[in-house]
């Protein structure tokens, strides 16, 4: 069960982009995210006429590695881990390890 999910709102704990907020857009494989607005970097992207694509500097977000952000709990309003406990169905479901309450996804 991944503990950072797609929509989740996250904080970044480390880098350039340290203290920001965002949503994640979606997940890359088992270890990287993208998060919205967050290692927003400029690439320069060659014409394709064939596409129909201008040529220019663009702004494109990278994925980020999803130990280096933490999920936003806005009752306390600071970053925060994730625990995982069986639900009384038996059900696996993610929350909050500061207090215990269950994370709405």
């Amino acid at each position: 069960m991944n503990k950072i999910r797609t929509g989740d709102q996250v904080i970044v704990l480390t880098g350039r982009d340290k203290g920001k907020r965002g949503a994640v857009a979606q997940r890359i494989d088992a270890d990287h995210i993208v998060v919205e607005g967050v290692n927003v970097v400029k690439k320069h992207v060659k014409p394709n006429p064939m596409k129909g694509t201008t040529g220019g500097v663009v702004d494109k977000t990278m994925p980020i590695h999803q130990s280096n952000v933490a999920i936003f709990n806005a009752a306390s309003g600071k970053a925060d881990r994730v625990g995982i406990k069986l639900a009384a169905d038996g059900k696996k479901v993610r929350v909050f390890k500061s207090t215990g309450e269950e994370i709405k996804a």
